[in-house]
């Protein structure tokens, strides 16, 4: 067979294997959608994310017989390190052919890198810093579709982490919307009765007067995010930047609402996306010659979204505040002819975005497992 090579990714070559080997591994597979390799250059190189700012990290490919079988990244965030007290190194991006030997020699790679370095546990696969995507291994759903900047993976992966070792350390959960139903009436009056006793308004977001928008969001994400969630720390001023810029060319102001008192204060957002990934299916990663074209077309066949986030500063999420987010949220997908929304991911100790959602007929179908392994 050949021996296995370690490999880290220095030259413009190595760089664009490590993207194409996804072409490679999931030529066959429905569920399966390539992202734009311009975009996805971004992500690896940090242009899109806090990967560069947060801490070391290596991409690596593993070779066998000059083929490339597996790549991963492994890397440190000494951010969320420092913020929690931590020695922890993380991996992200993994992808193997089927062979546990190959996983194997990636995942010795990693924990002696981590190692060297002082970390005493690694978790994974976990997104890249700041990033909300190639977040855990599905563990239960490989037939539904996957929606814009979420993981997909071969369902052999659970296999090789836990043979390694790796051991679970927490799920997070994907769930589904149909848009098509109707809200519950007791909703739909409880709305406006909560924000004039409350004194709040929705607003859509401003993507005119970005900069400004985003520094409420950080507000809110400030005050909103609770210091005991073990994997999360506020964003600085300049992922939240990053943030803003990345979402400038790709959102739907219609989507995206910010919640605020009369006087003006911040209290709650959320992040929506419509679901690319049904344009991005037909592009198969390329913009040019015909891709934008393609682009143009399907994007107004869109009827899926995504929500990412949702927050709600402590003494505003029992009055309405949550509610009424969600609420213009599903009329303005149902609106624009959405037959269904995913929520996720959603980690399984945030019990309070767990509970909005299935009070509004959110239900679980798809399990994203996070691992960790100690050194």
């Amino acid at each position: 067979m050949g021996d296995i090579i370690i490999q880290k990714v220095v030259t413009k070559k190595h760089e664009k294997n490590f993207i194409r080997f996804l072409w490679e591994i999931y030529a066959d597979d429905e569920c399966w959608v390539p992202q734009l390799i311009s975009d996805y250059k971004k992500t690896i190189r940090g242009k899109n994310n806090s990967l560069v700012q947060s801490g070391p990290f290596e991409h690596i490919i593993a070779y066998r017989n000059h083929e490339i079988c597996g790549r991963l990244c492994v890397g440190i965030n000494e951010e969320l390190n420092n913020a929690k007290n931590y020695k922890e190194g993380y991996i992200s991006l993994f992808e193997c052919i089927d062979d546990y030997k190959v996983a194997k020699e990636m995942f010795n790679y990693a924990s002696n890198w981590l190692s060297e370095r002082g970390m005493e546990r690694i978790i994974g696969p976990i997104s890249l810093p700041n990033g909300d995507d190639n977040r855990g291994l599905i563990i239960d759903n490989f037939t539904d579709p996957t929606l814009v900047m979420n993981t997909y993976n071969k369902s052999y992966y659970r296999e090789f982490f836990e043979k390694y070792g790796f051991y679970k350390y927490w799920d997070c959960y994907a769930y589904r919307y149909d848009i098509e139903d109707e809200i519950e009436d007791r909703y739909r009056k409880y709305v406006p009765y909560a924000m004039e006793k409350y004194k709040f308004r929705v607003d859509k977001i401003d993507l005119k007067n970005i900069e400004k928008e985003m520094k409420d969001v950080k507000q809110i994400i400030d005050e909103a995010m609770p210091k005991e969630w073990d994997d999360f720390i506020p964003p600085t001023d300049e992922e939240i930047e990053i943030i803003g810029k990345s979402l400038v060319p790709v959102a739907d102001p219609d989507l995206i609402y910010i919640a605020r008192t009369e006087e003006g204060k911040p209290i709650g957002f959320n992040i929506a996306l419509p679901d690319y990934n049904q344009v991005l299916k037909k592009m198969n990663g390329r913009l040019f010659p015909i891709g934008f074209i393609k682009f143009l077309y399907y994007k107004k066949k869109i009827d899926r979204a995504r929500l990412f986030v949702l927050f709600v500063i402590p003494e505003y999420r029992r009055k309405g505040v949550p509610s009424a987010i969600y609420l213009n949220l599903f009329d303005s997908a149902k609106k624009k002819g959405y037959k269904y929304g995913e929520g996720s991911t959603v980690w399984e100790y945030n019990k309070i975005m767990q509970r909005d959602i299935e009070k509004f007929g959110g239900k679980i179908y798809k399990t994203y497992r996070i691992y960790k392994k100690d050194l």
